[in-house]
């Protein structure tokens, strides 16, 4: 059977989720096929060039340039007949979605796979990422999210065939009203190859804005604890952790961060991990490549004169 891979947009831009899905669902069949939901089919163009797909199946409406999870859900149900696996990437979008799919399968999603074992087994985090679980489905319909993280990104290469789908998109209860999106000209957290992340030793929002100096000399992604986001530091969508953002940087710097459990899971596949904190005992010290035991705010100053 087939796998069925679900891709989110934005505009014609591909998600990074999305490609990490199709690695992973190259992992489950040798047949694989793209969904799009979209108010535009030309938007459905570039995922006809994703390396691995064979088909992309595009459903076409206006209504679905912001589809709510109880209408793209339906549409999804109608389709997966002739599929055994649904793979998305773990993401709000997906996250939102999926579940209500498998409600109307009437199967269980498994969320956050970090590898594919076989056909039907498969590794996910369990107790914030403290362990890692290997579970297996019975259902002959599979859904998943994967971790963007934990797999390849399918690069362009392919040359999928476009099929539109004429299907009747069910009518919302529900009327979309506004989208807030915050808006940085620094590297998305999620993708960012380097990470500054500021806790709540820096002690304020004034204080935070170090984080941001040296993020910019080093070209990277700002993110944070849970603990800063919670004293008003900066706003949750820089939060990393098991109820923020998981990342897997290439280089990844804690600064003030105690790292309380919640925080690591969020960050601990980084390839490199460099501390800046006055407490060597502190767990996040643990588990660092390169820790700076020192005072935070001349260490970070030194850093930002001399990147």
């Amino acid at each position: 059977m087939s796998a069925l891979v679900l891709i989110e947009l934005h505009g014609s831009e591909i998600s990074a989720n999305s490609r990490a899905a199709v690695t992973a669902a190259a992992q489950l069949s040798d047949s694989v096929d793209a969904l799009v939901l979209t108010n535009d089919a030309a938007n459905a163009t570039a995922v006809a060039s994703i390396s691995g797909i064979n088909t992309v199946k595009v459903i076409t409406d206006s209504s679905l340039e912001h589809v709510s999870a109880g209408i793209a859900s339906k549409l999804i149900a109608g389709v997966m007949s002739d599929y055994q696996y649904l793979v998305a990437g773990s993401a709000t979008y997906s996250k939102n979605i999926i579940p209500v799919v498998g409600a109307l399968l009437d199967v269980q999603p498994i969320t956050d796979v970090c590898e594919v074992k076989s056909a039907n087994t498969f590794v996910r985090p369990l107790y914030a990422g403290n362990i890692m679980a290997t579970v297996e489905s019975c259902d002959t319909t599979i859904l998943l999210t994967v971790r963007p993280t934990a797999f390849e990104h399918s690069e362009d290469g392919g040359s999928a065939t476009l099929e539109e789908l004429s299907v009747s998109v069910p009518e919302s209860n529900s009327t979309f009203v506004s989208l807030q999106e915050s808006q940085s000209e620094r590297p998305e957290l999620t993708t960012a190859e380097r990470i500054v992340s500021g806790g709540r030793g820096l002690g304020s929002q004034e204080n935070f804005a170090l984080i941001e100096q040296l993020a910019d000399k080093l070209d990277a992604a700002v993110g944070a604890s849970r603990a800063a986001v919670d004293a008003g530091f900066i706003s949750n969508d820089y939060q990393v952790g098991q109820t923020g953002k998981v990342v897997a940087p290439k280089l990844y710097m804690a600064v003030g961060i105690s790292g309380a459990i919640q925080h690591l899971a969020g960050m601990k596949d980084s390839q490199v991990i460099v501390v800046i904190n006055n407490d060597a005992d502190a767990p996040m010290a643990r588990m660092a490549d390169l820790v700076w035991n020192t005072d935070l705010f001349g260490a970070v100053q030194e850093l930002i004169d001399n990147a």
